[in-house]
């Protein structure tokens, strides 16, 4: 159930142009991502999971919920948006990791793969940190529109949930300026919320 209040929940409603996933998408989804992934790691233990914050926070719970093996979570910040609605095209790793990955096989969970740039400098960081093989599990995955190809260490798997549309996109933890986190959902922002800060 959703924590925003019924005004909130109204006018999150009026600034979308449409749903494009409901709750009950993304739950079917995720229950299928976490089986593959307990079938596909299940002699590559240990697995620690890497979840890009903030976006992929609610992903990432609901997700580690469907993996039937142990593990260990670790967040990461690698920020190339800001309050724009495309990247940068920079993308800073703000956190270090607290955690061993030496010769362990890594899960990065992402919300959503737009140009590439954030998550091939992530992928380089990881393998430099001394990782087994750096796999990635990423919500969204705007193939339109990609510049940097993803390119991942020999045994390491990409899982998606869904193709995204060149839109932007907000809800179930993806924001704009920080807003609509929250939703339960993945709606399409209507474009006259982000229009005047993009000019």
């Amino acid at each position: 159930m959703s924590s925003l209040s019924n005004d909130g929940r109204m006018q999150a409603e009026e600034d979308m142009e449409r749903v494009l996933w409901s709750p009950t998408d993304i739950e079917k989804r995720v229950v299928e991502l976490g089986a593959s992934i307990s079938h596909d790691f299940s002699h590559s233990l240990p697995l620690i999971v890497i979840a890009v914050a903030t976006g992929a926070f609610m992903f990432a719970a609901d997700l580690v919920r469907k993996i039937s093996l142990p593990i260990s979570i670790e967040f990461i910040r690698v920020q190339s948006y800001g309050n724009r609605t495309e990247s940068s095209g920079v993308a800073v790793i703000s956190t270090e990791l607290q955690i061993d990955i030496i010769d362990k096989h890594v899960l990065v969970i992402e919300d959503i793969i737009d140009t590439g740039t954030t998550l091939s400098r992530l992928v380089s960081y990881l393998k430099e940190k001394g990782a087994a093989s750096v796999s990635v599990c990423a919500l969204l995955d705007k193939v339109l529109r990609r510049k940097i190809p993803l390119q991942l260490p020999p045994g390491s798997r990409f899982y998606r949930g869904f193709e995204c549309p060149d839109d932007f996109v907000v809800g179930y933890g993806m924001d704009f300026a920080e807003e609509y986190r929250n939703l339960p959902y993945i709606g399409l922002l209507k474009p006259a919320k982000y229009s005047a800060v993009s000019d």
